[in-house]
């Protein structure tokens, strides 16, 4: 298990956000992984993306890493923030974007 988290943790370490979903960031596959799509677009963040469909061991691996049983799963600057759920409602509070700029992330978005 430690090659997979090593892989998560050097994905996670390489970009200021990581979205780990289920499917691409142009075409989601699943409700949840879209909403957080549209959610860090909307805001502009520049994210990476890994599509835990591709590779079983990543689905399975980023889920022990954090202990956390769903996908997607949202990474700021190599620190986990949540889910679906947690990411969404610190987007409506605006504390997704505070919590990135405070993090030093330039985002596009007004």
């Amino acid at each position: 298990m430690s090659a997979v988290f090593d892989r998560i943790k050097k994905v996670t370490s390489e970009n200021d956000i990581v979205l780990f979903m289920k499917g691409t960031p142009t075409f989601p596959q699943c409700g949840f992984s879209s909403t957080v799509v549209q959610i860090l677009d909307y805001i502009g963040a520049d994210y990476g993306a890994v599509n835990v469909l591709d590779d079983p061991e990543i689905r399975q691996g980023i889920k022990d890493y954090n202990n956390w049983p769903t996908i997607p799963q949202v990474f700021v600057k190599g620190e986990f923030i949540g889910g679906c759920d947690i990411v969404k409602e610190m987007f409506e509070s605006g504390e997704l974007r505070d919590h990135m700029v405070e993090k030093g992330i330039k985002l596009d978005a007004a």
